[in-house]
């Protein structure tokens, strides 16, 4: 699993013109779910995230997460980012889950958010999204687990 992670003043995704999800301060996720991904990678990485000392204290440094913030989290699904650009022009997308696995790990991670009482909003798998965001900072993590099986 790979999730390109942006601190965000604000962020939302459209679908057809309708706000499909939007929240304020927090966390936009673009969630990249592989071909080799379980349970326990999900687990690993929500947890991660969700504990990801991102956002600053009274110092100026960054010493708090999206939890100790109250800050929202909106997840958008992205099997882009599961691409592997190394060889040629053209990027490969074999690592990427098939969508049945792909829609199901999405929902979990949506679900996961919500059950550590994170305030989650999404957009809609495998819809064509328009996502806008105002970074904060900008400040990006990529948070990446790999499967047994994933190849690079």
């Amino acid at each position: 699993m790979k999730v390109v992670v942006q601190r965000v003043k604000s962020a939302k995704v459209t679908v057809d013109g309708a706000i499909s999800g939007q929240i304020d301060k927090g966390l936009l996720l673009l969630a990249g779910v592989c071909q080799a991904d379980t349970p326990d990678i999900l687990d690993w990485v929500c947890n991660k995230i969700a504990g990801l000392r991102i956002f600053s204290d009274e110092n100026q440094k960054m010493h708090l997460s999206v939890q100790d913030v109250g800050g929202a989290i909106l997840v958008v699904s992205n099997f882009t980012v599961c691409g592997n650009a190394a060889k040629g022009f053209r990027p490969s997308f074999t690592n990427a889950a098939a969508p049945e696995l792909a829609e199901n790990m999405y929902e979990e991670i949506i679900l996961k958010f919500r059950e550590m009482g994170i305030k989650t909003e999404s957009g809609i798998f495998g819809a064509m999204m328009d996502v806008e965001l105002v970074n904060d900072g900008p400040v990006t993590v990529i948070i990446e687990k790999k499967g047994a099986a994933t190849q690079e």
